[in-house]
């Protein structure tokens, strides 16, 4: 038996309970509002200053040691010895590692942590005057963007491929300036590479000059002399 949608209740056939669950809700969502508009002014009064830096995305899983985390860290002490900052979400893996390299090279080292119920705890590599923390994830991702003038993908979760889609799509559609992208890592980019050229392109959802919004390399000191060969020929300049 079909179930028959219910209208959405509206003031006039509330139940006084009704009404007053409904009133709270209207005032949480206004609440919220504020809480995302304050976000916004945080991350911009926080963060307008930044020189020129990368943003480095990549797990919160990766351990200390492995062939990712190491990774990281070599990615971020190439920025900084090419004059960029580096910028993270401010948590442990990969987060982590890219916040050592740029401290450990005396870079600028800034992370962009989020607020979640068991995770995760900024990094004590990220510098504490550059740390901004974000309970919503939107606009942690929008500053992750804006602040920065390139993007170095490492190995990552659903967390990692929605940050790096989010970039591409920006580009794609005119929506932020064009700024490199590089994913370091062949054998783990190699499949969604692959899938990107069969079922996006040949399928015609993508254009073959969109397959040049990013590049892909094994080593993280190409990566950022990469993004450093397109400022050649580029103005820096925030994102939007």
């Amino acid at each position: 038996m079909e179930s028959i949608p219910r209208p959405l209740l509206q003031p006039d056939n509330m139940t006084d309970g009704e009404l007053v669950a409904w009133q709270r809700k209207q005032l949480e969502d206004l609440w919220r509002i504020f809480n995302i508009t304050g976000e916004f002014a945080k991350g911009y009064q926080q963060l307008s200053k930044l020189g020129p830096c990368i943003t480095i995305f990549g797990s919160a899983r990766s351990q200390p040691g492995v062939h990712e985390y190491e990774l990281g860290v070599r990615a971020a002490r190439a920025c900084v010895e090419r004059g960029y900052g580096v910028i993270t979400g401010g948590g442990p893996g990969i987060m982590e590692a890219a916040n050592k390299g740029a401290a450990e090279a005396g870079g600028v080292s800034v992370g962009l942590n989020i607020l979640l119920p068991h995770e995760q705890g900024a990094n004590v590599f990220v510098d504490r005057d550059k740390l901004v923390s974000f309970e919503f994830f939107f606009v942690r991702k929008t500053m992750l963007v804006k602040y920065a003038q390139g993007f170095i993908a490492l190995p990552g979760g659903f967390g990692t491929l929605d940050e790096l889609f989010e970039a591409l799509t920006l580009i794609q559609t005119g929506k932020s300036t064009r700024f490199p992208v590089v994913l370091v890592g062949t054998k783990f980019w190699g499949s969604l590479v692959d899938w990107i050229r069969t079922a996006l392109l040949e399928g015609g959802y993508i254009g073959e000059a969109e397959l040049d919004l990013f590049h892909v390399t094994d080593d993280p000191e190409e990566a950022v002399a990469i993004i450093d060969d397109f400022y050649r020929e580029h103005a820096l300049a925030p994102n939007f």
